[in-house]
C-alpha cells in the first residue's frame, strides 16, 4: 500500500470517528416507575396491599418497570405519600383502600396528567386518569358460608369485620347468603354469628384493621358464643383471630384477600379455606396499560367468571366438606356465573 492511500484512510478513519463521537448518543430509555402507596396495614398484611404489590413485583420480572412503595402508618399519611409520588414523577401510583378513596380523587383531580389505580375502589362517575379495581367478593363469600355450614359441627359460624364499610360488609353479605342458602336447600338452621345483612347496625367489628389483640378477643368471643368456624374480614386484625382459634384447638378460620393456607403457613392446620381476591392480577394489568400505552381510566371487576375472585381449596381440611358439597359449591358457581342465582 503506497504511503499516499495509507495517509488518505487514515484520515477517513479519523474523520468517521470523530464524527460518531460528535453525534448525540441514543437516550437510554428509561423504565416505567409504579409507586404503591399502602393503607394501614402496612406492605406485608398478608392480604390486599401485599396482593397488590405482587402485581407490581410480578410487573417487575415480566415488564422491567421500576417498582417501590410507601406505607400509610395513619390516614393522615395517605395525602403526604401521594404528593411524594407526584413530585417524583411516578408513572403510575397505586393506591390501597376504601380510606384512600378520597385523597386518591383529589390528587388525581389536581394532576391529571398522572395515571392512578385504586384497589378496593371505584368512583361513580369514573375519573379519567384512575382506574378502580373492585371485586365481587359476595361471590366467593356466598361459597365459602355454604361450605361452612356443610362442616359445622354446632350448627353455628361467625364472622366479623375491621370497619362497617362496602367492601367489608360485601363478604360478610356474602357469607350470610351462602349458610342461608345451605338452611334453604337441607332444611337446617345454621346460625352466624356476628352479621345479619337484614341488620347492619348490630354487626361485629374490630374498628381495626392492624391491631390484632382486637381479632384474637372477637375471636374469643364468636367462640365462647358456639362458633367453630369464623370468617374475619379485617386484614391483620383476622391474623388474631388465628391465634386464638389455634390456640382453642376446637375451631377453624377462613382467610381474606390471598389463600392464608399459603400466606400464613403456621395457621394452615385450621384454615378451612379462603376467600380470595386476585388483587395480583388486575394490578398487573393496568400496568400493561402503562407501558404499552393503553391506559383508560374507569373501573376493572374481579369476577368469579373472569377469575377475579376465587375460592381457596381446603388443603388439609378437605374431609369436612362431603363430595356431595363439593359438587353442590361447583353447580353454585356455575349459577352464580350464568346469572342463575343473583348477590345484588
Amino acid at each position: 500500500m503506497s504511503k499516499k492511500i495509507f495517509t488518505v484512510l487514515s484520515l477517513v478513519i479519523i474523520g468517521a470517528l470523530m464524527l460518531a463521537a460528535c453525534a448525540p448518543k441514543a437516550e437510554v430509555e428509561e423504565k416505567v416507575k409504579v409507586c404503591q402507596i399502602t393503607d394501614t396495614g402496612g406492605i406485608d398484611d398478608k392480604s390486599f396491599n401485599a396482593t397488590a404489590w405482587k402485581g407490581v413485583t410480578d410487573a417487575q420480572d415480566q415488564l422491567g418497570v421500576e417498582g417501590k412503595y410507601l406505607e400509610s402508618k395513619e390516614v393522615a399519611d395517605y395525602e403526604k405519600n401521594l404528593n411524594a409520588f407526584i413530585d417524583e414523577g411516578c408513572d403510575l401510583i397505586v393506591t390501597v383502600g376504601f380510606l384512600i378513596g378520597d385523597a386518591t380523587a383529589a390528587a388525581a383531580a389536581a394532576n391529571p396528567d398522572v395515571k392512578f389505580t385504586i384497589v378496593d375502589y371505584a368512583y361513580d362517575p369514573a375519573i379519567e386518569n384512575v382506574v378502580g379495581q373492585v371485586s365481587k367478593t359476595d361471590e366467593p363469600s356466598f361459597l365459602a358460608g355454604y361450605a361452612a355450614a356443610a362442616a359445622t359441627k354446632t350448627g353455628k359460624v361467625g364472622t366479623f369485620g375491621g370497619l362497617p364499610i362496602p367492601t367489608v360488609t360485601v363478604f360478610m353479605d356474602g357469607f350470610a347468603k351462602g349458610v342461608a342458602k345451605y338452611n334453604e336447600v337441607k332444611g337446617t338452621d345454621v346460625q352466624v354469628l356476628g352479621w345479619d345483612p337484614a341488620n347492619p347496625d348490630a354487626g361485629l367489628f374490630s374498628m381495626s384493621f392492624d391491631d390484632q389483640q382486637k381479632g384474637r378477643e372477637l375471636a374469643i368471643s364468636l367462640m365462647d358464643e358456639g362458633a367453630d368456624i369464623i370468617l374475619p374480614v379485617a386484614g391483620p386484625v383476622g391474623l388474631g383471630a388465628a391465634a386464638a382459634i389455634l390456640e382453642r384447638g376446637n375451631a377453624y378460620i377462613i382467610g381474606v384477600d390471598s389463600d392464608w393456607y399459603l400466606t400464613s403457613p403456621e395457621y394452615s392446620s385450621i384454615a378451612f379455606t379462603s376467600i380470595m381476591k386476585l388483587m395480583d392480577a388486575t394490578t398487573l394489568d393496568v400496568i400493561k396499560s402503562v407501558v404499552d400505552g393503553t391506559f383508560t381510566g374507569g373501573t376493572a371487576v374481579g369476577t368469579l367468571a373472569n377469575g377475579g375472585v376465587a375460592l381457596a381449596p381446603f388443603h388439609d381440611l378437605d374431609s369436612l366438606v362431603p363430595a356431595e358439597v363439593k359438587a353442590e359449591l361447583e353447580q353454585l358457581k356455575a349459577d352464580i356465573i350464568s346469572g342463575a342465582i343473583s348477590l345484588d
